[in-house]
């Protein structure tokens, strides 16, 4: 099955983390990859969101209403997202490292009939967007997270 995986280690705890992914209204302020399109959609499992993603900057945003798969707070965020021919799953997971040291990993799964003949048009733009959300939330992630610090 054809994939794309990124993951990056983040200085912060892994709730916070969580709370960033989870707050998708919220990623207007740190998310240049992934949109969100419709804020009274929360993740629920078994429920649909209105997402948009943008894989390279300067490109339109391609749009796209995913079923949400799994939510298993602090841990693990699935979608899946179907056009005929093609099903994309989207994988967000997080793992304790250390103390406030989270591994976050994004990974999607292609498959159906057209994954191999689409995956070579958008798998370098697609990877790309994927390490730069990566990058986005770790610098968003560890910044709460010093900020956090300094007012206590």
């Amino acid at each position: 099955m054809p994939s794309l995986y990124t993951e990056i280690e983040i200085s912060a705890a892994r709730s916070q983390v969580w709370q960033i992914l989870v707050a998708k209204e919220r990623w207007k302020y740190w998310n240049t990859f992934l949109y969100d399109c419709d804020p009274t959609l929360s993740f629920i499992q078994g429920h649909d969101v209105a997402l948009s993603l943008l894989r390279v900057p300067g490109e339109e945003e391609v749009q796209f209403r995913p079923i949400v798969t799994l939510v298993q707070p602090n841990y693990c965020l699935k979608w899946l997202s179907t056009i005929p021919g093609l099903q994309n799953e989207h994988t967000l997971e997080l793992q304790d490292i250390g103390v406030n040291q989270t591994r976050f990993s994004y990974r999607q799964n292609f498959s159906g009939t057209l994954a191999r003949f689409l995956l070579p048009f958008i798998r370098r733009d697609e990877r790309k967007g994927i390490q730069r959300m990566a990058w986005e939330l770790k610098q968003y992630a560890e910044h709460q997270s010093k900020s956090v610090k300094l007012n206590r």
